[in-house]
């Protein structure tokens, strides 16, 4: 059974636009994207939005220029809210069985619980989606693996050819 909502990290944004899907190469995998948004198929959330808008990358800058003009201008009414209880609820739950983790350092922990990854995972869980993310590390331990933290709490995850596969979108 496929589900109904997938949500979307922001590398999956961010990867695309570097190599694969370049909006000047494959304009018609930005065009699926929010044809699939406005079905209501995927999302991402408000603080993905502001990981795009801020341009992680100094020596790209202008690349981030394109893709943050692209989410802000396109992609907006897209990027959810993380104020509901129930994402509250979740985010709680996965920041508690973090720390309770005797395997990352203190360092990777409150880096996890700062950054956008555990919102991700907190609406994913609490709205029963599929998180898209490429990260694909599960020995890691300088840092809180998206997968490993899907795995314990039962959250399905796909990368981004999955996730085009499962909704059948062929690009054109």
């Amino acid at each position: 059974m496929v589900k109904n909502l997938f949500v979307l990290d922001a590398d999956i944004f961010i990867a695309a636009h570097r190599s694969y899907y370049a909006f000047d190469i494959a304009p018609g995998f930005w065009d699926a994207l929010l044809k699939l948004a406005k079905t209501g198929k995927i999302i991402s959330i408000s603080q993905v939005e502001d990981d795009l808008k801020k341009g992680h990358d100094p020596e790209n800058q202008k690349e981030y220029d394109i893709l943050a003009k692209w989410a802000i201008a396109d992609f907006h009414p897209y990027f959810m809210k993380t104020d509901a209880t129930q994402v509250i609820d979740a985010y709680t739950k996965i920041i508690n069985w973090v720390f309770d983790s005797k395997v990352y350092p203190v360092s990777a922990k409150d880096e996890f619980a700062s950054v956008s990854d555990s919102w991700l995972l907190a609406y994913s869980l609490a709205n029963n989606a599929v998180l898209v993310t490429n990260e694909n590390k599960l020995n890691v331990k300088v840092k809180v693996p998206i997968p490993i933290v899907c795995k314990h709490f039962g959250i399905e995850y796909k990368n981004t050819f999955d996730l085009l596969r499962t909704l059948q979108v062929k690009l054109s």
